[in-house]
């Protein structure tokens, strides 16, 4: 069982940054892979980003819309990841919700097995 918390969010203006985290609990975190999606307000959870159990950097897969803005990172030996969020946009407001799976990165939500409460990020123009 793995339990998931984030914190870090928060208002912040355009071309700003903020860095979520995201503490996991249990043993097993290190095997699990991470992910990152985003709710905004009338649409439907969207995948952010994701990082493989080992956490390399080659390990890493990106939505288009935040590629080369935003960086996932992880610290097995503390159980937790990171999203780095730069050069934010209005249209990156959204509910920011950490989730972890078994086994490889994918970008559909339905196979995240634990997820976070969120945690709202709010770019104003």
């Amino acid at each position: 069982q793995v339990q998931l918390v984030e914190s870090g969010g928060g208002l912040v203006q355009a071309g700003g940054s903020l860095r979520l985290s995201c503490a996991a609990s249990g043993r097993t975190f290190s095997s699990y892979a991470m992910g990152w999606f985003r709710q905004a307000p009338g649409k439907e959870r969207e995948f952010v980003t994701a990082i493989a159990w080992s956490g390399s950097s080659s390990s890493t897969y990106y939505a288009d819309s935040v590629k080369g803005r935003f960086t996932i990172s992880r610290d097995n030996a503390k159980n937790t990841v990171y999203l780095q969020m730069n050069s934010l946009k209005p249209e990156d407001t959204a509910v920011y919700y950490c989730a972890g799976k078994e086994g490889v990165i994918v970008t559909n939500l339905q196979y995240y097995r634990y997820w976070g409460q969120g945690t709202q990020v709010t770019v104003s123009s």
